[in-house]
């Protein structure tokens, strides 16, 4: 019977990764809020169709600067898990 050894190495992260990911995040939020922000201003006592368009706008870019920093949020959970737990 021939005995094997069975070495197990882990390739982490260097923390420059994980500072970039975590940078990127607080950027996306940074960019979110300046989003939710702007959509607020919008939201003014002129109701006419073209400030309702602008504000209908702002609502949009809301939501694609929602998902970009969601989408950050969980590259950056997931190279931790990866790091911390293996998976």
């Amino acid at each position: 019977m021939t005995h094997r050894r069975i070495i197990l190495t882990f390739t982490h992260m260097d923390n420059l990764d994980f500072d970039h990911l975590l940078s990127s995040y607080r950027q996306a939020v940074n960019r979110w809020v300046d989003a939710i922000r702007a959509e607020e201003s919008l939201a003014t006592a002129d109701h006419s169709m073209v400030q309702m368009e602008k504000w209908d706008d702002a609502g949009f870019k809301l939501h694609d600067a929602e998902l970009a920093a969601k989408k950050a949020r969980d590259a950056y959970k997931n190279a931790l898990r990866k790091k911390n737990y293996g998976f």
